[in-house]
């Protein structure tokens, strides 16, 4: 029997959407090298460290507060906690969007050599974002303390929302991944949209500023209502259940479509990049 006859050929499962969640909890493990190895070359040679993911939401909160305070109305709340809370879900978006984007291509040597589930690129950007949205999260533990605020009891959602974030995250991730290996210029123009997109979500002034009759197509953009539903949960802000629906909604279809593009055209991964 000839050697060639003995050869196995290991190629993505086919499928819309047949993901193999044995094999990828078989590479869990792999799955936290990469993010550990992210999270070190993230503040290697740093001076502030790990701090860094406290002082950008912290110096945005700042600015936002010098130049947007006026676009919030009279509240109770103190602005600054209302547009730190906010922030923490939208930094927490922006860098899986951003640094998910580009996941694969910065593992172009790793993935022409050897096989393993290229999922686990873009998932383990999620999981170095997570590391910082837990680090700043102390701070705003300590800010509701100051200011004297207790979460109310829609804090229950908050697990449904921080699920619905990281599915969102993901989704939008894992597309602009699997498209920038096509595309180049997605690397370019991500910053637009993200700069955009940051103005489409009610993180500088809240969602009562939006007009009642927009604010269910407001909605369906998935992290208008996810920030707006977890400040909500957090601080007491009254809360959108329709416009939190079509969010959730909205976001899962993103993390499906994205799963969806990423399948289509992972095998062509290895040849492309």
């Amino acid at each position: 029997m000839s050697d060639s006859s003995m050869e196995s050929v290991i190629k993505p499962r086919s499928g819309w959407i047949q993901l193999d969640f044995k094999e990828l909890w078989r590479y869990r493990e792999l799955a936290y090298f990469l993010a550990w190895r992210d999270v070190k070359v993230r503040y290697k040679q740093t001076i502030l460290g790990a701090a860094w993911a406290i002082i950008q939401p912290l110096m945005l909160m700042l600015v936002f507060t010098l130049f947007f305070r006026k676009l919030s109305p009279q509240s109770s709340l103190p602005y600054p906690l209302v547009v730190y809370t906010a922030l923490l879900p939208w930094q927490y978006f922006a860098y899986c969007v951003s640094h998910g984007s580009q996941s694969l291509i910065s593992s172009s040597n790793l993935i022409s050599k050897v096989y393993f589930p290229r999922l686990l690129i873009p998932l383990a950007t999620n999981g170095v974002g997570m590391v910082d949205f837990v680090i700043s999260s102390g701070l705003l533990i300590v800010l509701m303390y100051w200011c004297r605020v207790v979460p109310t009891s829609l804090v229950v959602l908050l697990p449904v929302l921080l699920l619905g974030l990281f599915l969102v995250s993901f989704g939008v991730a894992t597309f602009l991944s699997a498209l920038a290996v096509s595309y180049r210029d997605v690397r370019y123009i991500l910053p637009f949209i993200v700069q955009l997109w940051l103005f489409s979500c009610p993180v500088a002034y809240p969602l009562s500023n939006i007009p009642n009759e927009w604010q269910l197509l407001y909605s369906v953009n998935p992290m208008a209502g996810i920030v707006a539903g977890i400040r909500s949960c957090l601080l007491g802000e009254p809360l959108n259940a329709l416009g939190l629906v079509v969010s959730l909604v909205s976001g899962i279809s993103c993390f499906f479509i994205g799963i969806f593009y990423f399948r289509r055209v992972e095998s062509q991964f290895a040849d492309v990049i």
